[in-house]
């Protein structure tokens, strides 16, 4: 199972380091990442792979949340299948991307 993690928040140090620590800690592997800085916000996307992951999804979804407020980022994560049902559309039973 895949997922995506979504950060944002004003510039720091150590933000990639901290909440790749917190995956690196749940075995949660980092297939892809894409960041950015907008002024002073920072923005990253990750798509990480949770097949090796250790306790649940939302023991994991609640230590990114804790990681969030210690660092004062928003850090948000969706499976990918239901990132992907959020971003298709249904003409008439047709499903398209």
């Amino acid at each position: 199972m895949k997922a995506i993690v979504n950060v944002v928040g004003r510039d720091r140090l150590g933000i990639i380091a901290e909440v790749a620590a917190v995956l690196y800690r749940r075995r949660v592997n980092i297939l892809d990442l894409s960041q950015t800085i907008m002024e002073d916000y920072f923005t990253m996307v990750m798509l990480v792979d949770l097949g090796q992951m250790e306790d649940s999804f939302k023991s994991l979804k609640g230590d990114l949340k804790a990681c969030g407020e210690t660092i004062g980022m928003s850090i948000r994560i969706q499976e990918e299948s239901i990132f992907k049902a959020m971003h298709q559309v249904d003409f008439g039973g047709v499903i398209h991307d």
